[in-house]
C-alpha cells in the first residue's frame, strides 16, 4: 500500500477529486491510502436529495460547502475536527459491503490510544453507544474505496445545527440520513494530543511501525485532480441538481394571512408551484408562480427569479423575506 499526500488541502471539492482519481486513474497494481481534512463541509451521499438534509439559511449564512460524493450512504458534517481516511484498492469480490476489513486497522489504532473503538451495526465505529466514525464504499471497474470518517475534535453544535432541515416540509422517496449520538474521540484519550500528531500516529498504525511509502503526484496529475474537483464536485448539478424529484410543502401563519406553500423539483429545478392562503392581493397569484418554473431550487436563483417583482401587490403586507422563507 502507498501513501497519498493531499498537500494539506482542506479543500473538500479537492479532496474528493483525489479520492476518484486515485481510483480511476492511479496504477491498479498499487493500493493506496489517503487522509485528508476539509474546511466546515456537509458532504452528501450519492443518492442523497441535498435540500432534504442541509439546514440551507445556516449553510449559506455560515459558508459552508455543499459537496456530493461518489458512495452511498447518509449526509456527513466535516470540519478541521474531523480526520477522513480513505483506502482505495482493487475490487475482489469480497471486499464490497466488507467495512471490517479496512476499519480493523483504524479501530486498533485507536485502541492503542486507550480507546475502546469498536465496529458496530454495518459501517460505524463507536466506543460504547456513541458513534466516532462512518464509512461508506464505492465500486467500479474492479477498482474500490472504502472512506471514513473520525470525528476527532469537531464542533458538536454545529453538526446539529447545519444537518437539521425541517423534516415535515419536504416529501421524497430519497435516502435519509439516520442520526446517531455522536462523540470526539478527544474525550477518550489517556493522554491529550493535536490531529496532526493523530494523523501521523494513525499512518504510523497502519504502516505497521514500518517504512511509509508513499506515492509522488506529479503536477499532471494535480492538474487532472482540479479540473475534475471543478467539473464535477464543484459543479451544482452534480451537488444539487443530482438529488432525486421531490416535494416541499410549507404552511405558515404571516402578518398578510395564513400561506400553504407546495413545490414539485426535478433534477434541482422547480418544475411547479402552487400557492393556496387566505391572504388579500390584487394581482394574480399564479403569475409570481410562472415567475419560478425553470428555476433552480436554492435561494440565490429564487432571489433573482423574484428580484423584480412586488409580492406586496400579490400577497398583501408581506415582508420579503419572511415570504421568501416559505419557499427555502
Amino acid at each position: 500500500m502507498l501513501f497519498i499526500d493531499n498537500g494539506n488541502s482542506h479543500d473538500p471539492a479537492l479532496n474528493l477529486a483525489l479520492e476518484e482519481y486515485a481510483l480511476r486513474k492511479l496504477p491498479a497494481e498499487h493500493d493506496y491510502l489517503i487522509f485528508y481534512i476539509n474546511e466546515p463541509s456537509i458532504i452528501i451521499g450519492k443518492n442523497q436529495n441535498t435540500a432534504e438534509e442541509v439546514n440551507a439559511e445556516y449553510v449559506e449564512r455560515n459558508g459552508i460547502h455543499v459537496v456530493r460524493r461518489l458512495s452511498g450512504g447518509g449526509a456527513v458534517y466535516h470540519d478541521l475536527g474531523n480526520l477522513n481516511f480513505s483506502f482505495v484498492t482493487r475490487d475482489d469480490g469480497e471486499s464490497f459491503h466488507n467495512f471490517r476489513k479496512f476499519t480493523t486497522p483504524v479501530v486498533e489504532a485507536l485502541r492503542k490510544l486507550g480507546v475502546k473503538a469498536e465496529l458496530s451495526g454495518r459501517n460505524d465505529i463507536v466506543v460504547g453507544d456513541r458513534k466516532i466514525s462512518g464509512n461508506a464504499q464505492f465500486s467500479s471497474r474492479g477498482r474500490m474505496f472504502s472512506h471514513g470518517t473520525l470525528l476527532f475534535d469537531s464542533r458538536m453544535e454545529n453538526v446539529a445545527a447545519a444537518l437539521k432541515p425541517n423534516p415535515l416540509k419536504f416529501e421524497s422517496k430519497a435516502t435519509k440520513s439516520v442520526r446517531s449520538r455522536v462523540a470526539n474521540i478527544v474525550e477518550f484519550l489517556r493522554e491529550p494530543m493535536t490531529i496532526d500528531q493523530f494523523k501521523q500516529f494513525l499512518l504510523e498504525s497502519i504502516f505497521g511501525g514500518g517504512e511509509i511509502e508513499r506515492y509522488p503526484l506529479t503536477e499532471d496529475d494535480w492538474a487532472a485532480v482540479r479540473k475534475l474537483a471543478d467539473e464535477r464536485y464543484r459543479n451544482w448539478d452534480w451537488n444539487y441538481g443530482l438529488s432525486p424529484a421531490f416535494n416541499v410543502r410549507q404552511m405558515k401563519r404571516l402578518s398578510a394571512g395564513t400561506f400553504d406553500v407546495r413545490l414539485n423539483v426535478e433534477k434541482g429545478v422547480i418544475t411547479q408551484v402552487s400557492i393556496y392562503g387566505d391572504f388579500f392581493g390584487r394581482g394574480e397569484v399564479s403569475d409570481v408562480a410562472g415567475k419560478l418554473i425553470g428555476v433552480r431550487y436554492e435561494r440565490g436563483a429564487i432571489e433573482a427569479a423574484l428580484s423584480g417583482v412586488d409580492l406586496t401587490y400579490y400577497f398583501g403586507p408581506v415582508e420579503r423575506e419572511e415570504w421568501l422563507g416559505l419557499l427555502i
